[in-house]
């Protein structure tokens, strides 16, 4: 799974200099930017651009980010001033209604907009968590091979993202190493779709996302990315995700309390996937766009064939629950 959000960033045409107090013109022209975003006003905020960068981003080109934005994200609730970014790129930690953002303008002497990105908002009075300290079983009873897993960029590309940089992808493969049975062109050919998940451990439904239809093999939602997913709180506030389930299957309510081992749902292809897999890790937030991954760790899990004690797996792994 890749990060949720795409950044847009537009090449600064000058070097202002600011202190950390936000000037009275960037505080309008955010005002201005939020009130037409949330009336989905995308001309008005093309025509707060200079000319420059109107030049290099066009309106379809900037009504097309921003309404991905809108869609994922959903509209502006809160926005916050946070300081100044490299001396000119305003910073607004941003509370949409989907997911806390960072919102990065910068405006030139005539007020006008010749820059602006979105990106994860890092929260750095979160305190960070290296490991999970909850005792973790896997969340499923055959044996599943991880795709992606590790601490470097060849063993897991989800190393690059802040929050999901200890992330595994993990489905089933066969003796020759297929994750199909026959040619793989149907969800249904693939030994993990449908397969049933489960709870790690004990601990508290904090978001269930639902009713994202599963992709077709070869086609990948690019606007709801996690799929239809479930977030468990542990008692140690570590936020365990699990994405990408089967449409209509997951089988746990928002706001409930679960035991370990309890039904989830079934592994689905939903949002951005390419095939049926689980997406499973963990952070410091709920909001997959502002945290810090944590190394997972599992109690006692069979690797290869070998049990092992608190591991974290890595690429090519075949990892199935060490019954006790």
């Amino acid at each position: 799974m890749k990060k949720t959000f795409l950044i847009i960033a537009i090449t600064l045409l000058h070097n202002l200099s600011f202190g950390q107090t936000e000037s009275l013109n960037s505080k309008k022209v955010a005002e201005q930017f939020e009130t037409f975003y949330n009336q989905n006003d995308y001309k008005n905020i093309f025509e707060m651009f200079s000319d420059e960068t109107q030049k290099a981003l066009p309106l379809e080109k900037i009504s097309e980010f921003l309404s991905g934005l809108n869609y994922q994200a959903g509209k502006i609730n809160k926005r916050e001033f946070v300081n100044y970014q490299n001396g000119t790129f305003a910073l607004y930690k941003t509370d949409f209604e989907k997911a806390t953002l960072g919102l990065n303008l910068s405006i030139d002497n005539n007020s006008k907009i010749n820059g602006i990105f979105v990106k994860e908002f890092i929260n750095e009075n979160i305190p960070k968590i290296e490991r999970n300290i909850t005792k973790l079983q896997l969340p499923f009873k055959q044996e599943w091979t991880v795709v992606w897993g590790g601490d470097t960029k060849e063993l897991n590309y989800h190393v690059e993202s802040e929050m999901q940089k200890n992330a595994f992808d993990i489905l089933i493969t066969n003796k020759k190493g297929n994750s199909y049975k026959t040619n793989g062109k149907e969800n249904e050919d693939y030994y993990a779709f449908g397969k049933e998940l489960f709870a790690p451990c004990d601990g508290e439904v904090v978001k269930v996302f639902n009713g994202i239809v599963d992709n077709k093999i070869g086609e990948m939602n690019s606007k709801d990315i996690t799929g239809n997913t479930v977030i468990i709180k542990t008692k140690n506030n570590e936020y365990l995700f699990f994405c990408h389930f089967k449409n209509e299957t997951i089988k746990v309510k928002q706001g409930g309390k679960i035991k370990q081992g309890q039904l989830l749902g079934l592994c689905g292809n939903s949002g951005h996937s390419s095939e049926p897999h689980l997406h499973f890790h963990i952070q410091n937030t709920k909001d997959i766009n502002s945290g810090t991954g944590i190394k997972c760790y599992f109690e006692k899990i069979k690797v290869n064939g070998k049990m092992k004690e608190d591991y974290s797996p890595i690429q090519n792994d075949k990892i199935i629950i060490q019954k006790k």
